[in-house]
């Protein structure tokens, strides 16, 4: 039991001798954590410029212009009565979207021709496009239903029976689960989960490779000749700094105002699991590649898109077979919807079995391959420092 204390005490000296592997470790969740935090701190899109295109000027296209103005996602970067050098005028402005209204457009509303408002929508940023074009959906429908009321008024139509005459039926909307649609409760936690899972790949990739190269494996298998000693000397120093790292991100949830307090204890538990799987296949590769170079490269091959395939913001399902097939070899897949059930959904714990459960098979095939290639190393130098001998 002393000798292995003494393993471990060794191999966090050896991390925190690594001055840039400590900052990367250590700087990269903090860093990211606080950057993403007040990058997307205003939650969601507010003031986007659009363009209106008043070809009327009347009094009810007037108020289309002031309609727009009042609303909090929309903001009038310019007002112009013709479509002269508009496509220049929408870059120049960074307009998310144009309104065009027609000449005649009152005076067709009122005796019924039904004209037409064109929306432009600059589509070349979805997410702006999206929430310009939702806002401008909610003003012009606005402005159609008192319009068309208004006209059921104007032929006698009773109070009573307005809703009736134009609405056959109700239709109910109910936001549920980030109501508020704060892209940052949104975006946030995966951008930390997918830091986390590269940050320990990249300190995982040095564990035994550093070994190999500098010849120290030979030392490190004289004052142990367990294998699963060996293991569990690189394995458990990432755990207790991953649940550093851990309390940093509560930190963060604090400091930003974000309510994930929710199931926060059961989180913790999955996050716990996340880390293993993680750790297993960073040690797994550290161990075959014995090159600090070349494993990073690999693991940090496979860090980098695994946000993009873990179906966190494009669903999985929409994906093709073989990247599927991929995606579900990767911890981030399984870790990320499970924490939108406990902390945005809100859901039960049960609810999150068959992630944990993917997560665990990850975990156990990893720490099994990884057991089998460090009993294979540590072998093949003792027949070699046999046949030396």
């Amino acid at each position: 039991m002393r000798s292995f204390l003494n393993l471990l005490k060794r191999e966090f000296r050896l991390f925190w001798g690594n001055k840039v592997l400590r900052l990367l470790f250590f700087g990269a969740p903090l860093l990211y954590g606080i950057l993403i935090g007040y990058v997307y701190s205003k939650g969601k899109a507010t003031d986007l410029p659009v363009i209106v295109v008043d070809e009327d000027q009347s009094s009810m296209s007037a108020k289309i212009v002031e309609m727009i103005q009042d609303n909090e996602v929309l903001s009038i970067a310019a007002l112009r009565f013709d479509e002269a050098h508009l496509s220049r005028l929408m870059i120049a402005k960074k307009a998310a979207c144009v309104v065009i209204i027609p000449k005649g457009f009152e005076t067709d509303v009122l005796t019924k021709r039904y004209p037409e408002v064109r929306t432009i929508v600059n589509t070349a940023n979805i997410l702006t496009a999206n929430y310009a074009s939702g806002a401008l959906q909610v003003v012009l429908g606005t402005l159609k239903v008192g319009t068309q009321l208004e006209t059921l008024r104007k032929q006698g139509t009773p109070e009573h029976l307005l809703m009736s005459q134009y609405e056959p039926f109700r239709t109910t909307f109910i936001k549920k689960n980030n109501r508020a649609t704060n892209y940052m409760y949104f975006l946030w936690p995966g951008v930390l989960a997918t830091v986390l899972q590269q940050v320990l790949l990249l300190g995982l990739a040095l564990s035994f490779a550093s070994e190999f190269e500098s010849g120290s494996f030979r030392t490190l298998i004289r004052k142990t000749n367990s294998t699963l000693q060996l293991l569990m000397v690189k394995v458990i120093p990432y755990l207790i700094m991953s649940f550093v790292i851990w309390l940093m991100y509560w930190c963060f949830t604090w400091w930003f105002n974000i309510p994930f307090t929710e199931n926060l204890g059961k989180l913790t538990l999955v996050a716990g699991v996340f880390v293993l799987s993680v750790t297993f296949i960073g040690v797994l590769v550290s161990i075959i590649i014995p090159d600090q170079l070349k494993a990073t490269e690999v693991l940090m091959v496979v860090a980098t898109p695994s946000f993009m395939i873990s179906g966190f913001t494009w669903p999985l399902s929409q994906m093709p077979v073989w990247i599927q097939g991929i995606a579900q070899v990767i911890p981030l897949t399984h870790f990320l919807p499970a924490f939108r059930i406990l902390i945005i959904e809100q859901g039960d714990f049960d609810l999150t079995y068959p992630y944990i459960g993917n997560m665990m098979i990850i975990a156990a095939v990893g720490a099994l391959l990884s057991f089998i290639a460090l009993y294979a190393k540590k072998r093949k130098l003792l027949k070699q420092e046999t046949v030396s001998a």
